[in-house]
């Protein structure tokens, strides 16, 4: 089957950074079912892997979120069957999407929104779990009626865009989006933030430029190691932070005053450890899916880069690493 991999790290404007290759094709065994891919999309979590390296020799697959349509299941498959349509976002410690067909645990696959394109549904799976559990599962605010303040730091990106929809639609919070750009300022407006202030200005100003100068919550989904030191002062006491990125290390011994939590969201734990609730992110996607479907929620898709090859991947993984994409990139069919 044809497959886009890398056998050793480079930057992306390297040649051999992404290659073209062809692959045997993945068996459906226990609870996997092998899935024909029909579009994916591209996380900054496919350029760190890209860059993390692979044994001499190996071939590594990347990518996580798909949509497509199920060719096999395994014996014990009970959720799906041949023809279903679905989109998931995979684990990060078996081959990845980034192939013609992808074996998956039937777990952490949803069924594809029915009035998404595949490569509207492709934009949305990584995202949405990160971003709900995040909220609901980490943080663990009020499904609704939620009272007080969310800022999400990184309003623009994949999981802020999604985040941004789950909060206003799911919670009743008051949105607080950061974006600087005039592109990603009406992004984030059109999603539905409340308010938008800018990340590259410091955060106590900007929010008291608002009149909220202490937020309930804080989604931080990038550059936490920059933004942490303004949050003993603008999260209000018996406040709850939550981030999702790598910050070499952060001093949370200031937070104690105002007896802030600090809570991390990394969507693949289910999956990497088989935890009992693993199926949580099945049934999480079906949700989304509902939501997409009655209009609640929109897909987050603003680029489509086109057919699934090496060529376009780098240009996608190069729009990733240069800090500037809005929203997902999306690739469809081999």
């Amino acid at each position: 089957m044809k497959a886009v991999g890398f056998k050793k790290s480079l930057p992306i404007a390297e040649q051999d950074s992404l290659l073209d290759v062809d692959l045997p094709e993945p068996v459906a065994t226990a609870r996997d079912i092998v899935v024909e891919v029909k579009a994916i999309s591209v996380n900054p979590v496919d350029t760190k892997m890209r860059m993390r390296g692979v044994a001499a020799g190996e071939t590594k697959v990347l990518g996580f979120d798909a949509a497509g349509v199920v060719k096999y299941t395994g014996r014990d498959v009970t959720l799906f069957q041949p023809g279903d349509e679905v989109f998931y976002a995979g684990s990060n410690v078996r081959p990845g999407t980034n192939s013609q067909l992808h074996a998956v645990d039937e777990r952490i696959v949803g069924r594809k929104p029915k009035t998404l394109s595949f490569a509207q549904a492709a934009a949305l799976p990584l995202t949405s779990i990160t971003a709900w559990e995040l909220l609901l599962d980490r943080v663990r605010i009020p499904r609704s009626n939620a009272s007080g303040s969310l800022l999400v730091i990184g309003g623009a990106g994949g999981v802020g865009s999604i985040m941004i929809q789950l909060a206003r639609k799911l919670t009743g919070l008051t949105v607080i989006a950061t974006a600087s750009r005039p592109e990603t300022i009406e992004w984030c407006r059109d999603l539905g933030a409340n308010h938008i202030i800018d990340h590259t200005r410091p955060l106590a100003d900007e929010l008291k430029g608002i009149g909220i100068p202490e937020v309930n919550y804080v989604a931080s989904l990038t550059a936490s190691a920059k933004h942490f030191a303004a949050m003993p002062d603008i999260i209000a006491p018996q406040g709850k932070f939550g981030l999702i990125d790598d910050p070499a290390s952060l001093d949370v011994v200031p937070l104690k005053r105002k007896c802030v939590s600090v809570h991390w969201e990394a969507m693949f734990a289910r999956s990497l450890f088989g935890t009992p609730d693993m199926m949580a992110q099945h049934d999480l996607l079906f949700e989304v899916s509902a939501l997409v479907d009655a209009g609640t929620l929109k897909t987050t898709m603003t680029k489509n880069f086109g057919t699934i090859n090496a060529a376009n991947l780098k240009r996608a993984h190069a729009l990733i690493e240069s800090g500037k994409s809005i929203g997902k990139v999306v690739l469809e069919g081999f």
